[in-house]
């Protein structure tokens, strides 16, 4: 008995056809635009010492304590798959001693990421994300700039229609110590309708019950005070600053009090990009100021600002996906083969793509073309290959014309067809 075919892992997939094609211009999109901006591509290890996410992430996150895919090695040692990059690349930028040289540093990254957490809508157990981050820079401009950078993305990629950036301020060390103790008292007041989880949260750290999920925390959530009141000076000055450089960069945006980031590294500025075209997913890009991560790491202490976005959500609100760039087929008769590998190889070389089947006749080499949506076909028969020339044909029009079996004839018929680029690779 045969057996059964195997299927990829729960929460998995495969990235084959227009999946890739989409999965591909996102990310193409995202290294373009962030190089106009001045950011530098790094690749950090998919993963990472466990410490590495525990001590950034905090035990008491849903990650740590139920997400992570950890592991020991044949070594001993606790290794987790990344459920995140930013904590790779401030430990990137820890080890290799960069910490004190060429400060700031913008770094671009995009890779997979993996949490063990139930697959939904635009969200997998392996899932992909690109993400910018600006190492070393205290000033407003830079939250505004990296923000900026993330809303240039969506307009590259013609999503920004529907989206909208919701933004907030967690203020500084000061201002987050007196809005602590007041979401203490506020949560302490309504403790027996907490989640066991939001219970905990309360114990350690009260911001994160802000981000519970839990339809009773939600409902408490709602009458819990802002941060606005408990603002210094100095903090609110830095994000009414941010956002003047935001108006200035052109980014709209939206005052939501109630995103935060409730770990204790974070502070000042902190948003998303939101879409009610995902349905209950809405959050397409999400970041923030992380003023204490670089420290967590075992640096010195240094600014940084960034955000991160799901690849898979941000392909599913593409409308057009770009193909690359159609073959030219090769049909040859038997005996003009090698003629044909010849022409075909000085195609490649200067810049043309173009294929040709392995073996069939004519006519099934055709129908292949056909099926594969070729535009142009190269046709070598034997007339052709007596007289050195080949025929140019557009499958489309079924338009054709005899030119000498020589490159820049045949490159010539193309590029006035739209079949190539104006200019051959040298």
């Amino acid at each position: 008995m045969a057996n059964p075919p195997l299927q990829p892992v729960r929460g998995t997939r495969d990235l084959i056809g227009e999946d890739f094609r989409a999965h591909h211009h996102v990310i193409s999109a995202a290294r373009r635009v962030t190089a106009l901006y001045g950011y530098e591509e790094w690749a950090t290890p998919i993963f990472e010492a466990t410490g590495v996410f525990a001590r950034s992430l905090g035990e008491t996150s849903d990650v740590v304590s139920k997400e992570m895919y950890s592991f020991e090695d044949r070594g001993g040692d606790s290794i987790t798959l990344r459920p995140e990059n930013t904590a790779g690349i401030c430990r990137a930028l820890v080890s290799n001693g960069l910490t004190q040289s060429n400060l700031p540093r913008k770094v671009f990254y995009a890779g997979p990421m993996f949490r063990y957490e139930r697959p939904q809508k635009g969200r997998y157990r392996q899932f992909h994300q690109i993400g910018a981050e600006v190492l070393g820079a205290a000033e407003p401009l830079a939250d505004a700039e990296v923000i900026a950078a993330g809303w240039h993305i969506l307009v590259d990629l013609g999503i920004s229609e529907g989206v909208v950036l919701e933004i907030n301020t967690l203020g500084d060390a000061e201002s987050r110590d007196a809005y602590r103790a007041a979401l203490v008292a506020h949560f302490t007041a309504h403790q027996d309708g907490l989640s066991a989880d939001s219970q905990v949260r309360l114990a350690k750290n009260p911001m994160r019950i802000l981000d519970s999920k839990d339809e009773g925390d939600r409902r408490i959530v709602a009458t819990a005070p802002t941060i606005e009141p408990f603002l210094t000076e100095k903090a609110s000055a830095f994000f009414e600053s941010v956002l003047r450089h935001l108006d200035t960069l052109g980014v709209p945006t939206r005052k939501n009090p109630r995103i935060v980031r409730g770990l204790d590294y974070y502070s000042h500025t902190a948003f998303e990009f939101v879409t009610d075209r995902l349905g209950a997913q809405g959050t397409v890009m999400a970041g923030g100021r992380y003023d204490g991560l670089v420290e967590e790491m075992g640096g010195p202490a240094t600014p940084c600002v960034g955000w991160a976005a799901g690849v898979e959500r941000l392909s599913m609100l593409l409308d057009d996906i770009p193909r690359g760039p159609t073959p030219v087929a090769i049909i040859a008769a038997e005996g003009g083969s090698s003629l044909a590998i010849e022409i075909m190889q000085a195609l490649r070389r200067g810049g043309i793509a173009c294929d040709m089947a392995y073996k069939g006749s004519v006519k099934r080499q055709f129908d292949r073309a056909n099926k594969k949506k070729m535009r142009f076909a190269i046709v070598l028969g034997g007339d052709e290959i007596a007289t050195s020339t080949v025929t140019m044909r557009d499958l489309q029009t079924g338009v054709q014309e005899r030119v000498p079996a020589a490159l820049y004839p045949i490159a010539e018929w193309l590029v006035a067809r739209g079949g190539a680029d104006q200019q051959l690779n040298p």
